[in-house]
């Protein structure tokens, strides 16, 4: 098989560049995130008080995963547990003043980088990417 055809390979090579450059763009802007945890930051923006299962089954990570993201989230002041009325061993997760304006600059970084990308292809490439990522995704992602 010609290196160029292996997909798997070229998936996971293009996704960890992008995560890799990424962050290197939110820590230039000085921003205290990871691409990860600003992504726990951005659901928490749409809606606050989030059950920390629901992070995992939007990210597709373990329970272990999205405890280390609340930690480190929680360590910089940036959300705050609450237990979870009912059952003292649930959590609700807050986003913190100081959250809301780390997630708004790390979006900017995030919108910038996605300008970046949709600038370096045409239309019908961006259309076709879109296409095929979203095929992958909808083939392979677990049944809920």
């Amino acid at each position: 098989m010609k290196s160029e055809d292996r997909m798997i390979y070229l998936l996971s090579t293009a996704r960890q560049a992008l995560i890799d450059h990424t962050n290197k763009s939110l820590l230039k802007a000085g921003i205290k995130t990871t691409i990860a945890q600003a992504g726990v930051l951005f659901l928490l923006i749409q809606r606050d008080m989030r059950n920390m299962s629901e992070f995992g089954q939007v990210f597709g990570i373990d329970k272990s995963a999205v405890t280390y993201l609340i930690d480190k989230l929680e360590k910089n002041g940036l959300v705050e547990r609450n237990v979870q009325e009912g059952n003292r061993r649930a959590f609700l997760i807050h986003i913190t003043p100081t959250g809301i304006k780390e997630a708004k600059k790390a979006g900017e970084i995030v919108n910038g980088i996605n300008q970046e990308i949709a600038t370096s292809f045409d239309s019908r490439e961006i259309e076709a990417y879109k296409k095929v990522l979203n095929g992958i995704i909808e083939k392979f992602r677990p049944p809920k």
